[in-house]
């Protein structure tokens, strides 16, 4: 978990988004993306894949599966 944290703080902030304008963007709260961030909770599967296509990048490498 802690590489999903890790990498969707990295993608987000390459990006110059807030937690507000990437929550917006796929549908959650900022409040959920802290919380993914922080490692407080993880994402469903929908949330997963809606990351990974927003960052274009797999779900494999949101989870640290791949580099």
């Amino acid at each position: 978990m802690k590489v999903f944290a890790e990498r969707l703080k990295e993608l987000r902030t390459e990006m110059n988004l807030s937690t507000t304008k990437l929550g917006k963007a796929i549908g959650v709260s900022h409040v959920a993306i802290s919380r993914w961030e922080r490692e407080l909770r993880i994402p469903n599967i929908e949330n997963l894949v809606a990351l990974a296509k927003f960052f274009r990048v797999s779900t494999d490498y949101l989870c640290g599966l791949e580099d």
